[in-house]
């Protein structure tokens, strides 16, 4: 490894996983169990069967790897199989030293006829709490010697969809058959911004933010500015999935039209060449000062490494990724596997990538693995928080000292 850190160091440390879809992050085994007992057509009903169709280890671009949520979607129509799936995530990241996640998801997704959005969010909550009890029975967390286990949902929004997507879309687009578009897409999330806070506020739901994902280019994100403002006048707060797929000012769009307070991906940060807006007259100045913005007012990039690899072709070594580029503006950047079954990754895995292929000091390598408690939308108060962090830095520095 290039940074002086193991991989049982790796695996014991406290890590975070702050951009983690939960309809891609499915156990593979449950997604079969799911389709058969759901009478879901899937390619193969073997594991071996899908990972050749359907979840890849390379894909061609990003409207490839985005129709694998096709199947895991299709599964995940019932409250029962919201409720195992999320359960099961939290227990595949216990498993790894994880010790606080942000699932999200897009619940207008998962509306079947008959049942509501407001279902589907309290079934994923049940999921997660269920495994976050089971965790804090443990001897060892009951000794001090483990740290409790914490999550916040994000809630996504999608930058478009049709009426093939699910029952709410589908139900949406016939109620508005002249509307235009991009007016149908605000409209829907701006809706589930809404049931968002209110389950917040009414339920005491650990729902921490809201997200905007989908296919990027061509369907911006001021389409749901109305979305970000409501939520942001509401004290939720904001990620958006931004330089993904498109260029810088996708990115600047994000932060000054939607209030954004973290940025999935960020991939293009550093890429002047992707910028088209006509109205950009020094390309290279305008990244360095949009990069120079994001690193001062500390807004965390969630980067995904992994899933960067698989969508976007210019992208051949893991040395190639923007990581490096934004650790040396001194960004604030949490590692995250996006999706865990879409990806065939996790956060260990991914932590790992950054130790073997980017030259970091100890301490870069301890500000990367914080930076996701630090940036995280925990579903606590501020002091909260800050005890939260102080446990996990304690934590950290005793395996450091017991094991490197």
């Amino acid at each position: 490894m290039k940074t002086d850190v193991t991989e049982e160091f790796i695996r014991r440390i406290p890590k975070t996983d702050l951009h983690v879809h939960l309809d891609g992050s499915l156990r593979l085994s449950t997604l079969i169990e799911f389709a058969v007992e759901g009478h879901v057509e899937l390619p193969s009903y073997e594991e071996a069967g899908l990972k050749k169709t359907v979840f890849k280890s390379v894909y061609r671009n990003l409207p490839e790897y985005l129709r694998c949520f096709a199947y895991t979607c299709a599964v995940l129509q019932i409250p029962e199989n919201l409720e195992r799936a999320a359960y099961e995530l939290a227990e595949d990241n216990l498993a790894e030293g994880v010790r606080y996640i942000e699932v999200r998801f897009a619940p207008q997704l998962h509306v079947s006829e008959g049942r509501e959005v407001k279902e589907v969010m309290r079934a994923v909550c049940r999921g997660l709490e269920r495994a976050k009890a089971r965790h804090a029975a443990a001897q060892a967390v009951l000794d001090g010697q483990d740290l409790p286990f914490e999550y916040g949902i994000i809630v996504c929004a999608m930058r478009s969809f049709n009426d093939r997507m699910g029952a709410y879309f589908a139900k949406l687009l016939r109620a508005l058959p002249r509307a235009p578009r991009r007016e149908v897409f605000a409209i829907a999330s701006l809706e589930i911004v809404r049931e968002a806070v209110e389950l917040r506020d009414e339920e005491s739901l650990p729902i921490v933010g809201f997200d905007l994902a989908g296919e990027e280019a061509g369907y911006p994100a001021a389409y749901h500015s109305a979305a970000y403002q409501y939520a942001h006048s509401h004290f939720m707060k904001k990620t958006v999935h931004a330089g993904e797929a498109y260029g810088p000012e996708s990115i600047f769009q994000a932060i000054t039209e939607c209030h954004t307070n973290r940025i999935g991906h960020g991939t293009f940060l550093f890429s002047p060449d992707e910028i088209r807006a006509r109205g950009v007259a020094d390309p290279e100045r305008y990244v360095e000062a949009l990069a120079d913005y994001i690193a001062s007012q500390r807004i965390t990039i969630e980067a995904c490494l992994t899933s960067n690899l698989q969508t976007i072709p210019r992208i051949r070594r893991v040395e190639d990724h923007s990581l490096g580029q934004m650790l040396e503006h001194n960004m604030s950047v949490s590692i995250c596997t996006d999706n865990r079954l879409v990806s065939n990754t996790t956060v260990t895995r991914e932590l790992g990538l950054v130790a073997r292929h980017f030259a970091l000091s100890r301490h870069t390598f301890r500000n990367l693995v914080t930076a996701g408690f630090k940036g995280s939308f925990f579903p606590g108060s501020y002091r909260d928080k800050r005890a939260c962090v102080r446990r996990v830095l304690d934590r950290y520095e005793a395996l450091e000292q017991e094991l490197l």
